[in-house]
């Protein structure tokens, strides 16, 4: 499993947005000591917007006969037909959607059904996923605990650098 951290987010900003460089250490010691998860920086060290159907075509061309899966928060998936070329995000992989309280799972298949991907979708059964990249920030900013959100290595890190206070 690839971990990827947005590098230029074409479409919102992050108040408090630590930069790129840090959100990919926070990222590599999520990623740290868990087999088969590795993060990479290719969004990192691309000049310009992150574009996921970007991302994809380049992990195609590294290895053309793999099959990609990108799994996607239900809100992401809802909002999936805005994105840059949702088409090609869908010819270049499965779309794993996993449920998310506030999001009904219509308004996912709705949204991959505008773009012609209905059938690259696939719901992820497992329990509510509740933790959220704003989440995350919100309680730090708040100095709330952030134990089992994310990994201890990451809330030093968080407190260390006074990230999103």
């Amino acid at each position: 499993m690839l971990l990827v951290t947005t590098g230029a987010a074409p479409h919102k900003e992050i108040p408090e947005d630590p930069g790129a460089e840090v959100r990919l250490e926070m990222t590599r010691l999520t990623a740290e000591g868990e087999e088969a998860t590795e993060a990479w920086a290719f969004e990192v060290e691309n000049e310009g917007p992150s574009y996921t159907y970007l991302t994809l075509e380049a992990l195609t061309e590294e290895k053309p006969d793999r099959e990609l899966f990108l799994l996607l928060g239900a809100d992401a998936a809802a909002g999936l037909a805005s994105w840059k070329r949702p088409e090609r995000i869908a010819e270049l992989a499965r779309i794993g959607v996993v449920p998310r309280a506030a999001v009904e799972l219509d308004a996912v298949r709705s949204a991959l059904d505008r773009f012609g991907a209905a059938d690259r979708g696939e719901i992820i059964q497992m329990p509510l996923c509740g933790v959220s990249s704003t989440l995350i920030r919100e309680r730090a900013a708040a100095d709330r605990p952030l134990r089992h959100l994310v990994p201890d290595p990451v809330i030093e890190l968080i407190g260390k650098w006074g990230l999103y206070r």
